[in-house]
């Protein structure tokens, strides 16, 4: 309890420092070098055109704190458009609001948009407003069927499909849109058709800024930056090196173009992209990102996501990276002895006590069981997957089951008998030298 009680003052006294002291000109303490003043999300990105019909390019979009988002229960972009929620909607919203996140990106399908394009332009504005009702802007990336970027004679459909947007939410009506993503991903095969929707959206919106979401920063370059106001690129590089070379590229590209860049897909365990490491050098690099994504889904849940629908999250690492807080990966940490008083001892004792006893007891069973999770969690002995504090929630919550408990007690126990510490072990005792 102590440790979680720090560590949430650590965070509200770092982000009391970043979004107030800084921002106030007063001095600070210095922080460690891995807590990003990037937390900061109190300056706006957009500002009011000074004229009619200008076009609205932010000044810095370093300052992006962006995510992807698809709602929990829905499998692909179509169908959370087809079951729409406002009020889904907006407890996510609140979910990003609270991780300091300031733009979101987000799909709109043809297919839900032909089911019914009264409902699906209702609920576009819906979505719009209680994202700007809470400091987020949006980026709408647009989908099409595969066949038009083949077929010149369906792009009349696509200029028709993107002129009911536009004078849906375009040319300023709704304050909360602040960039089009014209296209995601089009490949080689897609590049002139993304071009040419890039051109259809400068003819039909004046003031919203353009860009197109290129699969990686090569693609990027290959696309061009004539036809778009801020490029974009994803990537999900497996180490640290290449993710800095792939910045540092994309740097140089925008440089030479007169243009600013962001990356707006990044991270995925799959792809050896892990959400702490690729958020780590995005904010030292200072270009603007957006995670894949912010909730667990059903469509890629299983290895992108960072918030189940009611709030709980797979991985607490992922919520402190957004905050600024990284993994100690250097040679400077304290290793962990959760045998320091003793408990892991009593634990390994009690639990083998308990599995020789051909009568032991359902309840103290369980809390043996309890007690071992959480030394196991607490000094992250095990991987943590499957919680193991969830593995007796499950026992404790379901109809006695005696083989499945003994056989959870007999693996915990095993796994903590490694940790022992002897009675006389220096480990079991404070440092020297500590002034009484």
């Amino acid at each position: 309890m102590k440790k979680v009680n720090l560590l949430f003052l650590s965070l509200c006294f770092a982000m009391f420092l970043n979004g107030y002291g800084y921002a106030q000109g007063k001095t600070a303490l210095p922080v460690k070098a891995t807590v990003y003043a990037s937390i900061s999300v109190k300056q706006p990105l957009i500002t009011a055109p000074t004229k009619p019909g200008q076009r609205i390019v932010p000044t810095d979009i370093s300052k992006i704190r962006g995510f992807n988002y698809e709602s929990a229960p829905t499998i692909g972009h179509n169908e959370m458009w087809l079951q729409y929620d406002p009020a889904e909607t907006e407890r996510d919203m609140d979910y990003a609001r609270r991780l300091n996140l300031n733009q979101v990106r987000v799909f709109l399908g043809y297919t839900a948009y032909l089911k019914d394009k009264v409902a699906f332009k209702k609920n576009l504005v819906h979505f719009i407003r209680a994202c700007r009702q809470r400091g987020i802007g949006v980026m709408p990336t647009l989908q099409y069927p595969r066949e038009w970027s083949q077929d010149q004679s369906l792009w009349p459909l696509a200029k028709e499909y993107a002129a009911d947007l536009v004078s849906t939410i375009g040319n300023g009506k709704e304050p909360g849109l602040t960039f089009w993503d014209v296209h995601n991903e089009p490949g080689k095969a897609r590049i002139e058709f993304a071009r040419h929707m890039a051109g259809v959206f400068r003819e039909l919106d004046k003031v919203t800024p353009i860009t197109i979401g290129s699969t990686t920063e090569g693609e990027m370059e290959a696309t061009g930056s004539d036809l778009v106001d801020v490029l974009c690129y994803h990537d999900y590089g497996s180490t640290r090196r290449g993710i800095r070379a792939n910045i540092e590229r994309a740097g140089q590209y925008a440089a030479k173009a007169g243009k600013q860049v962001m990356n707006t897909e990044i991270g995925c365990i799959a792809r050896a992209n892990p959400y702490d490491v690729t958020l780590e050098e995005y904010m030292k690099s200072g270009q603007g990102w957006y995670i894949w994504e912010l909730m667990i889904t059903k469509q890629w849940g299983t290895v992108h996501g960072v918030l189940y629908a009611d709030g709980t999250v797979r991985d607490p690492s992922i919520v402190a990276a957004l905050m600024g807080f990284f993994r100690n990966r250097g040679s400077d940490i304290m290793p962990e002895v959760p045998d320091r008083e003793g408990r892991v001892t009593r634990a390994v004792a009690d639990g083998k006590k308990w599995l020789a006893d051909t009568s032991a007891a359902w309840r103290p069973g369980l809390d043996l069981a309890e007690r071992s999770a959480n030394l196991l969690e607490a000094a992250q002995l095990v991987a943590m997957h499957d919680l193991p504090t969830r593995q007796v929630e499950i026992l404790r919550n379901g109809q006695p089951d005696m083989p499945a408990l003994r056989k959870l007690v007999q693996k915990f126990t095993g796994i903590l008998e490694a940790y022992q510490v002897p009675e006389g072990d220096p480990q079991r005792n404070r440092p020297p030298g500590r002034i009484r």
